[in-house]
């Protein structure tokens, strides 16, 4: 990038940022501090970038006057988009155990790792049954139903008949 792009884009930016007492815009992340319609109080949404829900809504401090929010500023901001972005990255971790599994077999070829990815397709739900040996080569993969259990022995099974699909 030449030094007048890396201007321009930092101006972009800098012209994109908002930094008022109840919405702050920065860094691909929105916070907006809202009435809390359970009680009295205040919440701050974050919401990502491109994003229709937010991330992560939590309570928020009551100002001075116990009756307004206290007002963004840049520490808070920092803060609050590092917990959402937590939150995400642990929703994502929790998503991808939910979809993917994994057992190692000891074979008499060696150690076999079995992995089981389930492909929630609204129109086509199904799951990949896949080997792979000790280096990383796959030895098989092939397609079952979403609900197929994966686990020591149903691996086992599966190695023990040559890799055929599992019935």
């Amino acid at each position: 990038m030449t030094p007048d792009a890396d201007n321009d884009a930092v101006e972009a930016e800098t012209a994109a940022a908002v930094n008022e007492p109840r919405l702050w815009i920065n860094n691909g992340w929105t916070a907006r501090v809202i009435k809390n319609e359970d009680d009295d109080g205040w919440a701050v949404a974050m919401i990502r970038d491109g994003e229709s829900e937010p991330a992560l809504i939590g309570p928020w401090t009551m100002g001075r006057d116990k009756k307004n929010p206290k007002p963004l500023d840049v520490s808070a901001f920092n803060t609050l988009v590092k917990t959402a972005g937590e939150v995400l990255r642990r929703h994502e971790q929790q998503r991808h155990a939910l979809y993917h599994r994994s057992v190692t077999v000891d074979a008499p070829s060696g150690r076999i790792t079995v992995t089981l990815d389930i492909v929630p397709d609204e129109y086509d739900p199904h799951a990949v049954l896949a080997a792979q040996d000790t280096f990383g080569e796959q030895l098989a993969q092939v397609r079952v139903p979403p609900e197929f259990k994966l686990s020591v022995s149903s691996a086992s099974a599966w190695i023990d008949n040559g890799f055929r699909k599992p019935t």
